[in-house]
């Protein structure tokens, strides 16, 4: 009942994690190393962050991020220029990035998405009464879930 067998079990029955083929790639991991020892620290980390627009810093866009999206876009076209199809990267297929967003119509699904779960949270606290037993919990659920 200490809970070692079933410790042990998760890890011999969970299946090892790997990679996208685009971070596997030698030609992105050595892109990112170069571009991130180049461009992402001292003075250069500086005139990064100074000339990043303020949107992409109110997202918590990154250096490091720069690197890796410019790294991406080299590699697809390293591939692109052999023939071969476009890989994945991080688990995602390359996206052009709009403002600060990867992948702009899944980002609008999610807002519209959040949006649709507010007013249906405004239109429940509306109809249901306080004082109903599952009241507080129900209203509690939907603002963490989404």
């Amino acid at each position: 009942p200490d809970g070692t067998a079933a410790t042990a079990a998760v890890f011999l029955l969970s299946a090892p994690a790997s990679a996208s083929q685009g971070d596997k790639e030698p030609v992105y991991r050595d892109c990112v190393k170069q571009c991130v020892r180049t461009n992402c620290t001292g003075a250069l980390l500086r005139g990064f962050q100074s000339s990043q627009p303020p949107y992409m810093a109110l997202t918590g866009w990154t250096c490091r991020d720069d690197c890796r999206y410019q790294c991406m876009w080299t590699t697809v076209g390293l591939y692109q220029a052999e023939g071969y199809s476009i890989p994945q990267f991080h688990g995602k297929w390359p996206f052009a990035r709009f403002l600060c967003f990867e992948e702009p119509a899944s980002a609008l699904a999610s807002l519209l998405n959040g949006l649709a779960c507010l007013l249906m949270l405004l239109r429940y606290r509306s109809a249901v009464p306080r004082q109903s037993p599952m009241f507080h919990t129900i209203t509690a659920f939907s603002l963490v879930r989404h």
